[in-house]
């Protein structure tokens, strides 16, 4: 199974393509598409579109998955990114691929097993489970990792990597995310 995970913005979309193989996952590409505020929105819109073809085009992921759309207050900026969001849909049906949406809490505790986990410990998660040296960088490119993730990991059985038989007994653990970041733990 190969999935595209797609973090859309209207400035930065961050991507990453997932394999899983038996139980094991590894990284095709992930990256992220920035686009320059002088272009107008349209031109943007086409821009993540194209980058994107030419990732499914190389990478032929099985589908795309994205977050559900969040609500603003600020109306401009929630339609600008409804608009992005439309266009990774449209692609995704012109590619016949398949689509799924996951609510962004869902997304974090299907990678840390909560989900009001900061972008911090979500990239620690997605580098420990995806045996990276180190984090992705920008946040998208780990949110777009994390979105294929909670999707190879709950996909048709919805159920999460840290369901109780697993939750704290391996490599993966919330309490190693604690051990190695004492820091970002606020008590």
């Amino acid at each position: 199974m190969v999935v595209l995970g797609v973090d859309p913005g209207s400035l930065n979309t961050g991507y990453g393509v997932i394999r899983q193989d038996t139980g094991t996952f590894s990284v095709l590409v992930c990256g992220v598409i920035r686009l320059h505020s002088r272009q107008s929105h349209a031109e943007r819109i086409g821009e993540i579109y194209r980058e994107l073809a030419a990732v499914i085009d190389e990478y032929r992921p099985d589908r795309v998955v994205l977050e559900t759309a969040f609500l603003s207050r600020n109306v401009q900026s929630a339609l600008k990114l409804g608009q992005v969001r439309g266009a990774v849909i449209a692609l995704a049906m012109n590619w016949n691929l398949g689509l799924r949406e996951y609510a962004p809490r869902e997304v974090k505790s299907a990678v840390t097993g909560r989900g009001a986990a900061s972008k911090e410990q979500v990239a620690y998660m997605v580098t420990k489970m995806l045996s990276l040296a180190e984090p992705p960088k920008p946040f998208d490119v780990t949110d777009a990792l994390a979105i294929a993730m909670c999707d190879l990991l709950r996909g048709d059985s919805r159920e999460s990597f840290f369901s109780n038989e697993r939750a704290g007994s391996g490599g993966n653990s919330w309490n190693q995310f604690i051990a190695a970041s004492p820091h970002k733990v606020i008590r």
